[in-house]
This record gives C-alpha cells, sequence and structure tokens, in this order.
C-alpha cells in the first residue's frame, strides 16, 4: 500500500512540477496559480516563484519516495518526521486550491487531496 500511495503521489507532483515549469519558462497559464492574479504570462519575479515552488516540491517528492521505501532509503529517518509535515502542506493547498477565487485554479483541489491523502497512507501504515 506504501509503495502504491508512493508512486501516484510522486506522479501527481511531477505533474504539479512540471505545470510550475512550465509558468517559469513563459506558458499563460497564470490565472490557473496563485489566485488567479496573474493571467497569461508570469512577470519575472512570479517566474522566480515557480522555480522555488518547482525546488520544493521536487524535496517534497524526496521525502514521499523515501516513506514509501522507493528511492532514498538513508533517509527514512528524516522522511518518518517529515511527512506529517507534508500531509499538513497538502491539507492546506487543497483548502486554499478549494477557496482560490480563480474557478480554472480549482482543478487543483483534487490533486492536493489526492496527494494529501497519500501522504497520510504513508505517515499512518508503516
Amino acid at each position: 500500500m506504501q509503495e502504491k500511495a508512493a508512486l501516484l503521489f510522486v506522479i501527481l507532483n511531477t505533474i504539479v512540477i512540471l505545470f510550475q515549469l512550465a509558468l517559469a519558462f513563459g506558458a499563460p497559464w497564470g490565472a490557473a496559480s496563485m489566485g488567479g492574479k496573474f493571467h497569461g504570462k508570469y512577470p519575472l519575479k512570479m517566474r522566480v516563484v515557480a522555480v522555488l515552488n518547482a525546488i520544493i516540491l521536487g524535496f517534497i517528492s524526496t521525502i514521499v519516495l523515501a516513506q514509501g521505501g522507493l528511492a532514498f532509503r538513508a533517509l527514512k529517518p528524516f522522511s518518518d518526521y517529515a511527512i506529517w509535515v507534508c500531509v499538513a502542506f497538502f491539507a492546506l493547498g487543497t483548502v486554499m486550491n478549494t477557496i482560490t477565487p480563480s474557478k480554472i485554479e480549482r482543478i487543483w483541489a483534487p490533486v492536493a487531496l489526492l496527494q494529501c491523502i497519500c501522504c497520510a497512507i504513508l505517515a499512518l501504515i508503516e
């Protein structure tokens, strides 16, 4: 069960990372992120933020892979605690993507919810 949860999480997270990198490289999808404040292409400052988001999400994937026993096994003691931060992060992300004023951004709410569930499975099942 843990391996499946970790794998599903990484697949979903890779989609989100690719979306963030697309924003960083000028994709005109700003309405689907950050409350829809930036329609079209992100300004330079927000492109940097998108890159930072992608890096953070990549680090989270590392935690999930370690917790799921799929990779980075040396990080397992750290991931035992860090996975709870991931649960909280994606719980908050689910709420934020649900209440966003941007209707198109709400497509990320079910993704964040699934990521939260995957992290909770990894946190609760040993």
